[in-house]
């Protein structure tokens, strides 16, 4: 591992081999490996932690398969489903985050995409009014984006854009068959192409190999993300992967920093499932390569306050933002 981490902090990109190393060092090793992701994150990001939030902004009713969502008609959950939210309701949410210490805050839709031209347009307000009434980066994930569509987000200036592959390209078809692995790269790169920035990463727990999580992170490397939200499965029944063997506060530690070995400067981010998957283990994350947090309510569960993350980040000795 000393060899990796040297070769890293001298900016050198690792391979693909080297990666999967990583996972098999020997079990009491595990926190030796935390602190090098840490040392890494330090060098190259920093004692800021990048926080923001999210409103789940349209619920339910997602015509898409994919296994872990609560959102999809496919599967029978408990999930409240509600059509696109009022402007000053969203502006609400938008100024409580402010105050909270949250940086961005993400305007979410369920479905593949916002199908209604109207709808397109009273976000596109919303996101010009979050950032004329508030200090707010406004963000968006409303799924697959043309580039007619992408170049108005970044026209009314939204800071960032969420679209997760999820997996591995040859692990994708076992949590979703509605939809394809290149459709979700096509919208990274017309993103990217408009000057947004992309803020891309998965879900680990859904049955993947540590390979595929590898093969997440190098294929987010090619793409040159942004940012990098690790979610954490947290299961809800009804969903056909309800039944899936927890990952364990370590395993979910120790993702992140080899995530960090790999994308060395970006942000990586933790985001749903932390609280359920990590229980008191949520500091360490701050200290094993995570430069981000997802604060506040998730999109169907929730979260812990935010005051409790700053009172973490203040008790760890770093910075917000």
């Amino acid at each position: 591992m000393l060899l990796t981490l040297q070769k890293v902090l001298a900016g050198v990109e690792i391979i693909k081999e080297e990666a999967l190393g990583l996972v098999e060092l020997e079990e009491g090793s595990t926190m030796e490996l935390l602190a090098a992701a840490n040392r890494i994150k330090n060098q190259f990001i920093g004692q800021k932690i990048d926080l923001c939030s999210i409103v789940n902004a349209k619920s339910g009713s997602c015509s898409e398969d994919c296994t872990f969502c609560s959102q999809s008609v496919h599967y029978d959950t408990p999930v409240t489903t509600y059509p696109l939210l009022e402007q000053d309701e969203v502006l609400e949410r938008a100024k409580s985050m402010e105050e909270s210490g949250a940086e961005h805050f993400g305007l979410v839709t369920s479905g593949r995409g916002v199908v209604s031209a109207q709808e397109f347009e009273e976000l596109l307000e919303t996101i010009r009014l979050i950032k004329e009434e508030t200090t707010l980066e406004p963000c968006a994930s409303l799924g697959t984006l043309d580039d007619e569509r992408a170049k108005k987000l970044a026209q009314v200036g939204l800071k960032r854009y969420n679209h997760n592959l999820e997996t591995s390209r040859s692990y994708f078809p076992k949590i979703c068959t509605t939809h394809d692995y290149e459709e979700r790269i096509k919208t990274v790169r017309v993103l990217k192409k408009w000057g947004v920035e992309v803020c891309c990463g998965g879900i680990i727990g859904l049955g993947e190999s540590f390979a595929d999580r590898i093969d997440l992170a190098f294929t987010l490397k090619e793409l040159d993300v942004d940012s990098v939200p690790l979610n954490i499965l947290n299961p809800v029944g009804g969903t056909p992967v309800e039944d899936n063997e927890p990952v364990s506060p370590m395993e979910a530690l120790k993702t992140a920093a080899i995530f960090r070995f790999i994308l060395p400067t970006k942000t990586i981010k933790l985001c749903g499932g932390r609280e359920v998957n990590l229980r008191d283990l949520q500091s360490l994350s701050l200290l094993s390569g995570v430069n981000g947090l997802l604060v506040g309510n998730y999109l169907t569960t929730e979260g812990r306050s935010v005051e409790e993350d700053l009172q973490m980040i203040k008790d760890l000795g770093l910075q917000e933002g």
